[in-house]
């Protein structure tokens, strides 16, 4: 395809397709601005890749695939970035280390140490290794030998379980 014809479908698939595509994308981010930056990348995709669909019709369905896809990625995104500026409001500037908090910092060590004890060996290696070891899923998988989606379930039920062990309240959290 020459850059002349490229040029001319791509302007006949925006033209048709961008209402569509920006309603799509609002209605998911609930937010013009982001939509507008989803529809870019996505329109940007699609001339990259112009000359891989036959017709109008088989582009046009893969952009809205495209930018659903890229609208819930946004979505996930600012969830993630919304939680790590949440932890960081709720951490102090300044430690008071005390001789009180180091005490209840060692007895919640040994509340936890004592739950995780009591989890079965198929819960306790996971989440060992996601919050001590640091370890990501993927990782955690080829460790143990089980697939990632394993690793997620078995990380859930773990922490299920320690929050039937340790109540809201009886452990000190700093």
């Amino acid at each position: 395809m020459d850059d002349k014809t490229k040029k001319t479908f791509f302007e006949k698939i925006y033209n048709e397709i961008f209402p569509i595509v920006i309603k799509v994308s609002y209605h998911i981010t609930k937010d013009m601005d982001a939509a507008q930056d989803v529809c870019q990348d996505a329109f940007i995709k699609l001339y990259h890749r112009v000359e891989n669909f036959p017709g109008v019709e088989d582009a046009k369905f893969w952009l809205i695939r495209v930018v659903k896809n890229l609208s819930f990625n946004y979505l996930e995104h600012e969830k993630v970035k919304n939680r790590a500026f949440d932890k960081m409001k709720h951490i102090p500037s300044f430690t008071d280390d005390t001789g009180e908090k180091q005490l209840l910092k060692k007895e919640a060590e040994e509340k936890v140490n004592q739950a995780l004890e009591q989890l079965p060996e198929n819960l306790k290696a996971p989440i060992i290794l996601r919050e001590f070891g640091g370890m990501n899923y993927k990782e955690i998988g080829a460790a143990l030998g089980i697939s990632e989606s394993n690793v997620k379930i078995r990380i859930f039920r773990a922490r299920e379980a320690l929050g039937k062990l340790l109540p809201v309240g009886e452990v000190y959290v700093p």
